[in-house]
This record gives structure tokens, C-alpha cells and sequence, in this order.
């Protein structure tokens, strides 16, 4: 999609985060899984935690249901309903 950025961490087009790949690890320039701030983001955790909580990070070794419950205070998700 040509991701070209006009500043550091600016809008882009597209951003797919892979959060993990099964029990695989990879670290290329292009790619890195399991995703490397995975285990310090509730907005990612929380949603995960719902439908995979037994999954397990692969270099960790904890599940994201433990990751989640060991994230200190200081994030805030909020479910957002449908109306």
C-alpha cells in the first residue's frame, strides 16, 4: 500500500499488528511475531484475553489471560456498546 509516513508514528494507510503466529517466533527487519509490546498493552490484552486466554506467548511463557493480570495500573479500555 506504498506506506509512506510524512512523520515518525503518524496516519498511515493500513496497520496490521500480528500479535502471535501459534507457538512460531520471528524476528526479521520486516517482521517481528510475537508482537514486541504485546505483554504491555491492556487495549490489546483485554480483547485478547477474551478469546484466547489459554493462548500462551511463546518467549514468556505465560498465557495472555496471566499478562493481562499482571499489567499494573494506568490503562483504561473501555467496551464500547452497540446502540
Amino acid at each position: 500500500m506504498g506506506r509512506i509516513r510524512a512523520q515518525p508514528k503518524g496516519a498511515r494507510n493500513i496497520d496490521i499488528d500480528i500479535l502471535l503466529f501459534g507457538d512460531r517466533q520471528i524476528d526479521s527487519e520486516e517482521l517481528t511475531i510475537p508482537h514486541p509490546a504485546l505483554q504491555t498493552r491492556r487495549f490489546v490484552l483485554e480483547p485478547l484475553a477474551e478469546i484466547a486466554p489459554q493462548a500462551r506467548h511463546p518467549i514468556l511463557n505465560k498465557t495472555i489471560s496471566q499478562l493481562k493480570d499482571e499489567l499494573g495500573a494506568g490503562q483504561l479500555v473501555q467496551r464500547l456498546t452497540e446502540q
